[in-house]
């Protein structure tokens, strides 16, 4: 049995998926704020066309990252003049069969130098959840920059 987190609850995503899944299934929030439809990437094979599930996972997981490096900077007094970030989720086919993923995260903070665009990474990772979930289960590399 699995146990759930400490700490109350704050917020649950509830999506559906129907149809095949990443093969023209159709993802819908349940709150109605989000529905794409699904397609294997052209890559792999499928039709592409459609978003699939690395994006998605890259989509939340850049978000969550990037407000991570926000608080981390403000906790610290430092206020960047701007931030974004890159995600790239690999999806890997071993010989075995077995599937997997490797992540590469780019945060990009102007107006601060490197080392603190550096230390502030280091912490956001340390802290925001996705980061914590993927932890020894796949391979991630954090390459900050300043701008």
């Amino acid at each position: 049995m699995i146990k759930a987190p400490e700490g109350a609850a704050r917020y649950t995503a509830a999506v559906e998926i129907t149809g095949e899944g990443r093969n023209g299934g159709v993802v819908r929030a349940m709150d109605g704020r989000l529905e794409h439809r699904l397609a294997v990437p052209k890559e792999l094979g499928g039709v592409g066309g459609a978003t699939n599930p690395e994006q998605l996972f890259a989509a939340g997981w850049g978000g969550c990252f990037l407000t991570a490096l926000r608080a981390a900077a403000a906790q610290r007094g430092i206020r960047p003049t701007g931030s974004e970030i890159t995600v790239e989720v690999t999806l890997h086919h071993g010989e075995d069969g077995d599937l997997s993923l490797s992540a590469v995260l780019t945060p990009r903070l102007s107006g601060v130098d490197q080392q603190t665009a550096e230390e502030l990474a280091a912490i956001a990772h340390r802290n925001c959840p996705y980061s914590r979930a993927t932890r020894g289960n796949i391979s991630v590399v954090v390459n900050a920059c300043a701008m």
